[in-house]
Parts: C-alpha cells; sequence; structure tokens
C-alpha cells in the first residue's frame, strides 16, 4: 500500500470534522482537492473509507482504522518536530491547552500575561467540560489541561498550582444574604441551581454535603456557571460556584456570596498532561509559568473568603 502524508493528513481532517467542506476551509484547499486526495488514499488501501448516509458521512470500519493510525503518526511527527525544536532551543512555537469551563474567567488573564512576555508564541484555547477535558488527554491532543482535580487511576500528571474555593451565592435581597455564620442545616430549607452531574462542582459539592450529613433540595441543573448564576440572579434558588466565576457579579452588586460555616470548599486548579508525556519547550515553558505566577496573579485579582 502507497500513500503520502499529505493524504493522511486530509483524510485525517475530513474524518475529524465529518465533511468535506469543513475539512477543506481548514487545510485551505478546495473541497474537489480534498475528495481526490481522500479517492486516492481508499484506491491505495483497496477499501472504503467513507461511507455516505443520507447528506452525512461516516467511517467505514477500514476508516475507522486507518483514522487509528493516522492519529498515532499525526502524534509522532509531533513529536519529531518538538524534539528538533528542542535541539534547536527554540523560543517559539505553537501552545494548545484545553480549560476547563470554570478556568475560562482566569485563563485569559494567565495567557494574555504569558503572551506578553513570549509574543512569538501562538496560543490555542479549547474551553470544554470536564468529560471534554479528559478526553483530550485520552487522545493526546493537546500540550496540557487546567482543570479541578482530574479522576484517581488515570496515568495522568496533576500538579496544583492554585486554590479554588467554592462559595454560596444568592440575589442580594435573600433573606440570608446579611446572615452570619450561617448553620449547614439551613441550607436544608432552601432550593439549589446545581452544575450536571459530573462536573467538577458538583462532585465537589455532593462529596462535602454527603460528609456533613446535610440533604440539599436540588432544582433544576445547568450546564454552566453562566446559568447558574442568571437563575440564581432570578430567584430561582441558590448556587455554588468557584469565586473565580463571580468577579464581575460581586462588583454590580448582583450576587453576594452568603457567609456559610464551613465554607468556602477548598479545592485547587490543576495543570493535568498525560504520563511520560514530552512536554514541547513551550508547553514546558508555559507551565512554568503557571506554577510560579499564577496563584500571585489571580489572588491579586479575586477576593478569598476564608474559613473562620
Amino acid at each position: 500500500m502507497h500513500f503520502t502524508l499529505r493524504q493522511l493528513k486530509v483524510f485525517e481532517t475530513v474524518a475529524r470534522l465529518g465533511s468535506y467542506t469543513r475539512a477543506a476551509e481548514e487545510l485551505h484547499l478546495t473541497q474537489p482537492a480534498v475528495s481526490m486526495q481522500v479517492k486516492q488514499l481508499e484506491e491505495s488501501a483497496g477499501l472504503a473509507l467513507f461511507e455516505q448516509l443520507g447528506k452525512k458521512i461516516y467511517l467505514t470500519p477500514a476508516g475507522q482504522e486507518m483514522h487509528h493510525y493516522c492519529r498515532a503518526i499525526g502524534q509522532q511527527l509531533d513529536e519529531v518536530e518538538r524534539v528538533m525544536e528542542e535541539m534547536k532551543g527554540m523560543k517559539r512555537g505553537r501552545l494548545v491547552i484545553a480549560v476547563a469551563s470554570t478556568a475560562n474567567y482566569f485563563a485569559p488573564r494567565l495567557l494574555a500575561t504569558f503572551s506578553h512576555h513570549h509574543p512569538q508564541i501562538t496560543i490555542s484555547l479549547d474551553v470544554t467540560n470536564r468529560e471534554g477535558l479528559l478526553n483530550h488527554l485520552d487522545n493526546n491532543d493537546i500540550d496540557l489541561v487546567i482543570m479541578g482535580r482530574p479522576p484517581e487511576g488515570l496515568d495522568l500528571v496533576a500538579e496544583p498550582f492554585t486554590e479554588n474555593p467554592l462559595v454560596v451565592i444568592a440575589p442580594p435581597d435573600h433573606s440570608l444574604a446579611t446572615a452570619d455564620r450561617i448553620p449547614l442545616e439551613w441550607l436544608q430549607q432552601e432550593t439549589f441551581v446545581v452544575r450536571e452531574r459530573g462536573s467538577g462542582t458538583r462532585t465537589a459539592m455532593e462529596r462535602f454535603f454527603a460528609e456533613k450529613k446535610v440533604h440539599l433540595s436540588t432544582g433544576m441543573e445547568m450546564s454552566s456557571n453562566e446559568a447558574i448564576k442568571q437563575a440564581v440572579q432570578a430567584g430561582l434558588g441558590l448556587g455554588i460556584v468557584s469565586i473565580h466565576t463571580l468577579e464581575l457579579e460581586l462588583e454590580t452588586q448582583r450576587l453576594v456570596v452568603l457567609d456559610v460555616e464551613s465554607f468556602p470548599i477548598l479545592r485547587h486548579w490543576y495543570a493535568v498532561h498525560r504520563q511520560g508525556k514530552r512536554l514541547s519547550p513551550v508547553a514546558q515553558l508555559f507551565k512554568d509559568f503557571v506554577a510560579k505566577d499564577a496563584r500571585t496573579l489571580l489572588n491579586d485579582n479575586v477576593k478569598y473568603f476564608s474559613q473562620s
């Protein structure tokens, strides 16, 4: 079987995007050129790699196998490039990171500071949920992930770099807004708007109240912190979110943080990558920057609420 790296690249892009048109746009090629590359690869393989049902295309079993090896080849080529850059001592390149949706409230601040010091480095950022982050790590298609503590038992390196306090929020006119040292038991009389199951915030919240033997009444489930904040402002219940998400709402007094005993729930943010991954010089530079400067940078911009 004879094929070119260009054919594999085109095929992988079509398979990943599920569209010849979108692949052509990403690769800056015409759609006929993309179709021709895929057709030539199919002829070389002697098997169909895609099938079209209606307006959608799907990988055939042969296509699934080809896609698996294309990704592996692509990762190996990326590693070759990174090793060569490291040997040449280059300080320019591309940083590809993914962050949890909650971390996106401070990630741009980190990236802006890093970019200011290293203007020749280009940055690609994906903001996604916890499941998406774990998929990135499983596929090994990014340099670093910024997230809450990853699940145990995975082949990962996770290094904490700053605190991520979770607090209880309410509208300013709520009956508990001015109360001091609110007992946890009082929260059992309230309804909470919560994140979806599987999110880091939801998991930490449920573990905390289970340990305290406090049962919360949950109403609506939301897939984002913005939705929770809007729901709390509208009076649909109390919420539990990271303090990092509240800078604007606290400044404009649209929300308040309740003074609840045993709060905040103290978690951490982690810089995460696959165990044994060879970080590029650029990725190592960013990881060192986060470990050294993130805590100070974020503490200068966020008001923390400490336990008494």
